[in-house]
């Protein structure tokens, strides 16, 4: 075969660190669109970017050409340094260092897509932590809790 030819779509997921500025919602619209740019100049696609006071979904198709960890790493550092530049309310916003993703089917590519835009209302039911430990236990992926909320 000639091409490389990937549709890999891809659930991220992570925090704002302790003690950084929450994200206020009147600015949430400029920096999801400002994510959207980032994943587009990274040669991947961004579906559905929403979240949160203190924490960031994103469902994307993550491009052949980077890794995850390389898509992720542009993300937050472009948009941390981004956000600074907004407003003096953000001069200690940061992200925590790790990061969350998760492989999505496209059978529940729609349902993922609601569940990012439904954040809000989600949160009124179940916090980010416990959300968070959902996912991992879903996923299956091992864990130390001792080492999720730190950096």
């Amino acid at each position: 075969m000639s091409h490389s030819l990937t549709k890999l779509y891809t659930h991220i997921i992570f925090h704002i660190k302790d003690i950084s500025s929450p994200i206020r919602k009147s600015d949430t619209y400029r920096l999801y669109s400002y994510i959207g740019a980032i994943l587009n100049k990274n040669e991947s696609i961004p579906i559905q970017i929403g979240g949160t006071t203190d924490h960031i979904h994103i469902l994307c198709v993550v491009s052949k050409n980077i890794s995850l960890a390389k898509l992720v790493e542009e993300i937050k550092r472009n948009s941390s340094r981004w956000i600074k530049t907004v407003d003096p309310f953000y001069c200690r916003f940061a992200w925590q260092s790790g990061y969350g993703a998760f492989s999505v089917s496209p059978s529940v590519h729609s349902k993922t897509v609601k569940y990012i835009k439904n954040q809000e209302q989600h949160h009124r039911k179940m916090s980010f932590r416990e959300e968070y430990i959902l996912f991992l236990k879903e996923y299956e992926i091992e864990y130390n809790e001792k080492y999720l909320w730190n950096g």
